[in-house]
């Protein structure tokens, strides 16, 4: 099966982790929000995102934003290198058979990317996409002309909404690793015009308490007063936390949001429950805030890095079908249609072929 097959499959095996193409190199956070991309992809910043909905939640009327009830932890999964085809694994947490979602996130990876492998020409609709990478870079180029290379330490966060089109390559030799996670859209916003945000590694917003124990870049939402200018469609909150060997954060997180955590790398402790790198930590529904530390001990010398993921639920109806999210059948159905014929969407595909196909097709 080749590495585009891959892709557009639906969980198991996995959808493609490199969702996202924005169209020019990642520029600053103050430019974010103010482009327009050409032919009609959209990136007009309207709806309120989740730093100010976390903020109005915590407010405790000081302006200050507060935590009193930490969530506690429901769940753990340890995650399993999987490869797929050459070049490609992941550590899946999210969209696997244990937990096929939680509303609204429909699948978080860690994933690694290398050649030969390759995501060719391929369609997406009906989410939202965020590829942050950890090592090296990815390369894309989407049918609207946007190309560029998603760069360590850089974000990017595509509302795929009525249909993109795009392809995805490694952008050097040797392992390129990232995590990827899918955000469903709302009923209402499935069929919005595309949008892209990108922010560069030293443009993320970043944060540290006074001793210097917790440091965090926010990716989106807030924390320790710092915020991303990032807008998601669905309101969220994504960070990634460093931690010392001892050191503690307590996050607000509003109620009613879905929350979860990924230890990237060493032993992180919630509450009562601890977990290693590679593992993924599901919190309850009751309470305002996350508490995360860093374990302690000759074995944690070297501390904890964490991704704080939080948003939003729909409550909706989910459908999925390979690189298509939708509420129902029928629209998944109609969302192929609209691919095949080149409608609603998707018409800048007629005809388009990318940069990296050629590439992809010799892999």
């Amino acid at each position: 099966m080749s590495a585009a097959a891959t892709a557009c499959m639906p969980l198991v095996p996995p959808p493609s982790p490199l969702q996202g193409s924005t169209g020019k190199p990642a520029m600053a956070a103050a430019e974010v929000g103010e482009r327009r991309k050409p032919g009609g992809m959209e990136t007009d910043m309207t709806q309120s995102h989740g730093s100010e909905e976390q903020r109005r939640a915590m407010d405790n009327g000081d302006g200050e934003v507060t935590m009193s009830e930490p969530r506690a932890v429901v769940r753990t999964l340890a995650c399993e290198r999987k490869p797929y085809v050459e070049g490609f694994a992941l550590w899946r947490s999210i969209g696997r058979p244990e937990l096929p979602e939680l509303d609204p996130i429909l699948s978080f990876d860690e994933f690694e990317f290398s050649a030969p492998a390759a995501f060719p020409d391929h369609p997406h609709r009906g989410f939202e996409n965020v590829t942050y990478m950890l090592k090296g870079g990815v390369s894309y180029h989407d049918f609207s002309g946007h190309k560029g290379t998603i760069k360590e330490g850089d974000v990017q966060w595509l509302t795929a909404g009525r249909g993109v089109v795009h392809a995805e390559v490694p952008a050097g030799n040797g392992v390129q690793r990232g995590i990827n996670i899918w955000v469903n859209l709302s009923a209402n916003d499935k069929m919005m015009e595309p949008r892209y945000q990108d922010l560069a590694s030293h443009d993320i917003p970043a944060a540290a308490t006074g001793d210097g124990g917790v440091s965090v870049k926010v990716i989106a939402g807030e924390c320790l007063g710092a915020r991303s200018p990032l807008r998601p469609r669905t309101p969220a909150l994504c960070l990634d936390v460093s931690l010392r060997p001892g050191a503690r954060l307590r996050q607000p997180v509003p109620r009613g949001w879905s929350a979860c955590a990924y230890v990237i790398a060493g032993e992180a402790v919630f509450g009562d429950a601890s977990a290693g790198a590679r593992t993924l930590v599901v919190f309850g529904a009751d309470g305002d805030g996350v508490d995360v530390r860093a374990a302690e001990g000759l074995a944690a010398a070297g501390g904890a890095r964490v991704m704080l993921v939080a948003a939003r639920p729909h409550g909706e109806a989910v459908v999925r079908d390979g690189p298509f999210v939708m509420n129902t059948r029928e629209e998944v159905e109609q969302a192929r249609e609209d691919f095949r014929r080149r409608q609603n969407g998707f018409e800048m595909a007629d005809g388009w072929t990318s940069d990296h196909a050629a590439t992809a097709a010799m892999r």
